[in-house]
């Protein structure tokens, strides 16, 4: 009688008086998990762990922190600019008064990352 790991195609290899089921783990690509990535994981992890074991027993968790990680990325990068450019953040200001033009983007900064976090991370 066949084992339901059989019918699906799997083999065993002998290791002494055992017999190992034949396993490999999917590719993982060779981007490395930044920040966003990172505290998606542990929101994941923490808050939702059936979705966590889910996206890690079916091999797309590497993958999902990746989409993760690039769309907070991109959104920081659309965001910042354009809130600068709102609030009058400009290369003048820089000019003019260089501490002013850092608390100006340091607050424009953490109030992106705070709507990224919002809509992607902590979802």
């Amino acid at each position: 009688m066949k084992s339901l790991f059989e019918k699906m195609g799997g083999t065993y290899r002998q290791e002494g008086d055992y017999l190992i089921p034949n396993l490999a783990l999917p590719d993982e690509p060779e981007y490395q998990i930044g920040k966003y990535g990172r505290m998606r994981r542990s929101y994941l992890k923490e808050h939702r762990p059936v979705l966590y074991a889910n996206l890690l027993t079916s091999g797309t968790l590497h993958w999902h922190l990746v989409e993760i990680d690039q769309a907070c990325n991109e959104r920081m990068e659309i965001i910042v600019p354009a809130m600068a450019k709102q609030e009058g953040v400009t290369e003048t200001l820089k000019a003019a008064d260089q501490m002013e033009w850092v608390r100006r983007m340091n607050s424009i900064r953490s109030r992106a990352e705070e709507i990224v976090l919002t809509e992607l991370v902590y979802e």
